[in-house]
């Protein structure tokens, strides 16, 4: 349809084709290319096109990526314009080249006839020329030729073009249509009407345009005269390099002479030290900014920075290191006693090598805080490197020089960051290694905790022999099987089983109440603990080997009595009673089993050991109608699966001594099931549980529900020895059990056992099965 003329002002149309712009404003006076390539905007040019006139109206797109914008998605002030040239590629888009007439007030933007069509209305523009406006004008044209002066991307014969021009309202568009201003900016002169209005805006958006391209200058001039300062002294150090040559003498440069400094203030051995000097040679005829340089100037620095020679002195005190080994930790004997050995040898020679130490126990039994208390109390540098997890066998030795970023491996970066070469090394969770196409870092860590080799320690980075032998080795783990038998062989291992009752109950009285009240910023005026309520936070709130959960348990009275005193504003003292501890820790989480046991038929309570420490665990047996089928359930492992084959097959042998019928397992299936289902169980040592549940079973005789046993058995009926006793004895009296039966082999382990612990159990030596079925049978 055919528009109307710039004289028929404020008169409006409806149904105009209409080309929406996605990225780009264009001005009055412009004329610019366009690429069409939405289906609807291509039916707009093509239905102007067909007019007589040629005319298009063209709007400019808030968000450029709305396809089909509405009115709101659109600045209310477009453009009417021209078409002069159109041209559509085979690819389907069309080129066309418009003339940019006039503003038009849009009032609408909708679809009409399949494509895009606006309602707008012509613009009364007020061109009046004055004085101010012409000085606006030249000040305008001024910033435009400093703009140009700072932009080379824009061409400066555009100040030519644009100042030849008469109109004012011409000039102010031209500007802002071909300088690449933010659409942000070209959107706000293009609604701006008021000539004068229209010209300060330009003026601002210039005079921020060219504060932004004067600071970028000066960033840019500055990079440039680095560059040619730092090619202007890499010219200048290779001419004097030629001159000295030529002279026959050569003048080291300020880094080379200060790392010649930190080499012979290193006190390296002489090996190293050649090594050191060997490597300076090479970088002195390096190019400064090489990327060899770098690497050679990194080597050297580490070599520099490790202690070679600085070493702490040990407070050889025996009386001190027990005072502060007792301050840290209550119980945990053998460690402590090992400790002062080691000082006792140390204050009579000098030539003892650091021992070896392997803490084996359940988590929470104080194993890593335990070498930061060594440390503290020989006076030693403290250093731990995690293993958790660690699959690559650089991560111990290095990586070689020859790759980008490499570094020395957790050993040697440990000693540079302790800065003494005899600290405390704590490397913890060396259970958990892994091993992979990477290599095996075990087998890197067997020459680190050999005291034979450590002394000459080779990491690939450093390619010199480190000497660790004065380094006081300490390794955690939580069981000693997954340790490689030849890493085990070079550590002294040393187990840490379990707490008791009792000494929980100290731990907590010394240790873990005045911390965490010191943490909470509390005192024994806001807070106070009776002996039966730290009982019973261990009896029916926890039930660990260790005291973190205890800790936590702890923790939790102290912030929840804390925001009483804050919500009410009372100081206390609070007391923590055994009345009130369940508006603390809410309902008993374990439920003592003395209270709920009873004589069962078919029932027997085993003991256990896992790596978190011992576990009390049931066997069930049922039989019913069947074919003489054995079913076992609950995970177990191939060991125990033949436990209870062996089991079954002494009972059938001995039926008629229990009173069994002989032929009882050909109309039966029995079902022998260790509850916990989700949890893996393994080892021969329920082998007599097992045999006493089946018994009770077949017999109809209940087992005594106080009393728990382990033991491996035969095929004759003979009780063999079982490991990690401690462990599984301290299970068996947390959960409140009084009598156990343990194989006759074991009598020596029970010199571990704490006395109290001892007091408060039977303990039953057996060696053949029918001694269990005579104390277990009721």
């Amino acid at each position: 349809m055919a528009l109307l003329k710039k004289n028929e002002i404020r008169i409006r149309r409806k149904n105009a084709p209409c080309l929406p712009l996605r990225d780009l404003i264009i001005f009055p006076h412009m004329v610019v290319p366009l690429f069409v390539g939405r289906t609807k905007s291509l039916n707009a040019v093509e239905e102007s096109i067909s007019n007589e006139n040629g005319n298009l109206i063209v709007v400019f797109q808030k968000d450029p990526n709305i396809e089909e914008p509405k009115y709101q998605d659109i600045y209310s002030t477009g453009v009417l314009t021209k078409i002069i040239q159109s041209l559509k590629e085979t690819t389907g888009v069309m080129k066309i080249l418009v003339e940019v007439l006039e503003r038009v007030k849009i009032t609408d933007l909708s679809i009409y006839k399949n494509y895009f069509s606006v309602n707008f209305e012509f613009i009364k523009e007020d061109l009046q020329q004055d004085t101010e406006t012409e000085a606006m004008v030249r000040l305008l044209l001024d910033l435009l030729q400093k703009y140009l002066s700072l932009n080379v991307s824009v061409p400066k014969e555009l100040y030519v073009t644009i100042s030849t021009m008469d109109d004012h309202s011409k000039i102010c568009d031209s500007i802002a249509g071909y300088l690449p201003l933010k659409l942000k900016d070209k959107s706000k002169i293009l609604e701006t009407i008021p000539l004068k209005e229209r010209l300060n805006i330009t003026i601002d958006v210039l005079n921020k345009e060219i504060s932004v391209l004067e600071v970028q200058k000066k960033i840019q001039d500055k990079v440039v005269k680095k560059i040619e300062d730092t090619q202007r002294q890499y010219i200048l150090t290779e001419q004097l390099k030629q001159i000295q040559r030529e002279l026959g003498k050569e003048e080291e440069t300020p880094e080379i002479i200060e790392l010649k400094e930190k080499i012979e203030k290193a006190n390296m051995p002489k090996n190293v030290e050649e090594k050191a000097l060997e490597e300076l040679n090479r970088l002195s005829k390096m190019m400064p900014l090489s990327p060899e340089a770098t690497v050679s100037r990194t080597y050297i620095e580490w070599l520099c920075n490790l202690p070679w020679a600085i070493s702490t002195e040990d407070n050889l005190d025996i009386k001190h290191a027990k005072k502060i080994l007792d301050e840290d930790h209550y119980g945990l004997e053998k460690v402590k006693e090992r400790i002062l050995e080691y000082l006792a040898v140390r204050s009579r020679t000098d030539s003892l090598r650091g021992p070896i130490l392997c803490f084996v126990g359940p988590p929470g039994v104080g194993k890593t805080s335990l070498g930061k208390s060594i440390a503290r109390a020989l006076g030693r540098k403290f250093v731990r490197v995690s293993l958790g997890g660690i699959r690559d066998e650089a991560e111990i030795r290095g990586h070689r020089r020859t790759y980008i970023g490499s570094l020395p491996g957790r050993i040697i970066q440990s000693m540079r960051k302790a800065g003494v070469n005899n600290p405390v090394f704590l490397l913890d969770e060396i259970d958990k290694l892994g091993k992979d196409f990477r290599g095996d870092p075990a087998s890197a860590l067997l020459e680190v905790l050999d005291p034979e080799q450590n002394k000459n320690f080779s990491d690939h980075y450093l390619e010199v022999e480190f000497d660790l032998s004065k380094v006081l080795f300490i390794t955690t783990a939580n069981t000693e099987f997954t340790i490689p038998p030849p890493l085990l062989d070079r550590m002294e291992v040393i187990s840490l089983p379990g707490y008791t009752m009792w000494e929980k109950k100290e731990i907590a009285k010394h240790f873990l109440i005045p911390r965490q009240m010191k943490e909470h910023g509390l005192t024994e005026n806001n807070i106070k603990f009776s002996e039966e309520v730290i009982f019973k936070i261990i009896k029916n709130y926890t039930r660990e080997a260790g005291v973190r959960n205890l800790e936590r348990e702890i923790a939790n009275i102290c912030r929840k009595v804390t925001k009483e005193i804050v919500e009410k504003k009372k100081e206390g003292p609070y007391l923590i009673t055994t009345k009130n501890i369940e508006k603390y820790l809410g309902p008993e989480k374990f439920t003592s089993l003395e209270i709920e046991k009873e004589n069962k038929v078919g029932v027997a309570t085993g003991m256990a050991w896992t790596e978190y420490g011992g576990e009390i665990i049931f066997t069930e047996v049922l039989t019913m109608k069947g074919k003489g089928d054995l079913i076992l359930t609950g995970q177990l492992g191939e060991v125990m699966k033949e436990s209870a084959r062996a089991a079954l097959s002494y009972v059938r042998a001995h039926a008629e001594e229990f009173g069994i019928n002989p032929d009882f397992y050909k109309e039966i299936d029995i079902h022998i099931h260790v509850p916990e289902g989700a949890i893996p169980k393994d080892g021969p040592s329920a082998g007599v549980t097992i045999i006493t549940a089946l018994v009770s079973n077949l017999t109809g005789r209940p087992v005594d529900a106080n009393l728990a046993m382990t033991g491996e058995i035969t095929l004759q009926g003979k009780i063999l020895k079982i490991g990690g006793l401690k462990a599984k004895i301290l299970a068996a009296h947390r959960a409140g059990i009084k009598k156990v039966i343990i194989p006759k082999e074991n009598d020596k382990d029970l010199a571990e056992i704490p006395k109290k612990v001892k007091e408060s159990l039977q303990i039953i030596e057996v060696e053949d099965i029918k001694e269990v079925l005579k104390n277990a049978l009721v």
